[in-house]
């Protein structure tokens, strides 16, 4: 990863001004920065969603030309995915843009020999060290319960995404490969209308689409990217030329970014309902994500497990003929996001923990809520906050005694931690445990094979059984 010293500007702000906006010059010639974001994407909503909404960026760039006595109008394009946004930016469209990780790697191949339109990733809006943000689903009426079972079968995803490479990568845990199975390429909202409309017998997708079709009924999940343990990630790519020219506006954008990566942190609840107001996607399962012990980790700082998991997606890449060699250590610039950190940014960078954990008194059965591997929560209906339970047992427990309606409940799987909907975990029922944990989460059936197999006495059970067993 390199660290670049600041550049030497050639030109004026003024003149930089009138020849990337092409307004003319004078009192009215103004600086036009481009935004690219997905406005569904979950991952990205510091650097595009809730940070537009806030308006923190043009509050910035407002101070900035009182300062500089340059004008900057901000033009917010909203895209469906990362290839779409990729190809504005080689249009010269976009000045900065957020992305997933396989995109990142198209947008800085394609854009390498452009010099104008030539991109660098400056800095990370959120992630999962596991590669838990991709998910592979089946219709919740589907006799599927391994990948295994997807053989001959059409499967629907974005060809060359994080998630195309997630599902190669799984069905080679299965001694499959992707010619085993008949693949659709989609966007995902079109893949996620073949699944349901039973075009598609599976789809493997990232955040957020997966997750919401199980919360509405429609998906179980079968295969959790996490499971082959590959980083994933969401990031900001800016067209260099403009960064050069323009670094202060760089610099404000990443300020802005972190102020609403620092706001989503501290208040998740708020932010989960504020995002879920300007997409249309339910609260509960924005909250899945952004929530206490959530799967994505907001955080700007570039880490190097995060660079290490682009090197190993980079080959499944060259493989499509997607990508051609990308030299990260040219394409990955952390100057703007360092310096926004200054002295903290090695310590902020070299760390992985939950910016936002899950912490409070259970107040059903007692005690602290602090170990991520049990910590749970329910959102019910007419409250602004919501209640934990230091197992999913106490979880249960509380749900059944409560006259309340609940929105969802989460719960980490009892094998990997991963944050479940309580409503959709497959759920096991020991005797043999402690009295608060019998009842325990999982993810997939498999897992609760698993587990049912090495602990004789145990039985599977679904939410309404496990809700009556508690």
């Amino acid at each position: 990863m390199r660290t670049l010293r600041s550049p030497a500007l050639l030109l004026g702000a003024a003149v930089a001004a009138t020849l990337l906006s092409g307004c003319g010059s004078g009192d009215d010639s103004a600086v036009t920065v481009d935004i690219g974001y997905q406005s569904k994407t979950i991952n990205t909503v510091t650097a595009g969603t809730l940070l537009r909404d806030r308006g923190t960026f043009e509050a910035k760039l407002d101070a900035l030309s009182k300062t500089t006595g340059v004008k900057y109008k901000v033009a917010w394009k909203d895209f469906a995915s990362g290839p779409p946004l990729t190809a504005q930016m080689l249009a010269g469209q976009v000045d900065i843009g957020s992305m997933g990780d396989a995109p990142v790697l198209v947008n800085g191949s394609k854009t390498r020999d452009h010099p104008d339109v030539r991109s660098e990733l400056i800095a990370i809006t959120g992630y999962n060290l596991r590669g838990s943000l991709n998910q592979v689903v089946v219709a919740a009426d589907s006799p599927a319960t391994t990948l295994a079972d997807l053989r001959g079968k059409v499967v629907s995803t974005s060809i060359g995404s994080a998630a195309h490479g997630m599902l190669a990568t799984g069905l080679g845990q299965t001694g499959m490969s992707l010619s085993d199975v008949k693949l659709l390429g989609q966007d995902p909202p079109v893949g996620a209308a073949a699944l349901t409309g039973g075009q598609a017998a599976a789809l493997a997708q990232f955040v957020p689409w997966p997750q919401a079709l199980v919360f509405e009924g429609k998906a179980k999940l079968l295969y959790d990217g996490g499971s082959a343990d590959i980083a994933t990630m969401h990031a900001v790519v800016a067209n260099k030329h403009f960064d050069e020219q323009h670094p202060e506006v760089v610099s404000a954008f990443l300020a802005a970014q972190r102020e609403t990566t620092d706001y989503l942190n501290a208040n998740p609840l708020a932010a989960a309902e504020r995002v879920a107001q300007l997409t249309g996607l339910p609260a509960e399962v924005v909250y899945l994500y952004n929530g206490p012990n959530g799967l994505v980790h907001f955080d700007p700082t570039i880490k190097a497990p995060l660079v290490d998991a682009l090197g190993k997606l980079l080959p499944f890449l060259k493989g499509l003929g997607a990508v051609a060699d990308l030299d990260l250590n040219q394409f990955v610039n952390d100057r703007y996001v360092r310096d926004l950190y200054g002295a903290d940014y090695a310590a902020r960078s070299a760390d992985t923990s939950p910016p936002s954990t899950l912490t409070g008194t259970d107040p059903l059965c007692g005690g602290a809520v602090a170990d991520p591997a049990t910590a749970s929560e329910v959102w019910f209906a007419g409250q602004d906050t919501t209640s934990v339970a230091r197992t999913p047992t106490c979880l249960l427990r509380q749900i059944a005694q409560s006259r309340d309606t609940v929105r969802a409940a989460y719960v980490p799987d009892a094998e990997t931690g991963l944050r479940l909907f309580g409503a959709d975990a497959i759920w096991v029922n020991d005797p043999a445990a402690p009295e608060d944990q019998r009842l325990r989460p999982f993810a997939v059936r498999p897992e609760a094979d698993r587990y049912v197999a090495a602990h004789p006495g145990s039985t599977v059970l679904d939410y309404r059984a496990a809700l009556a067993a508690r």
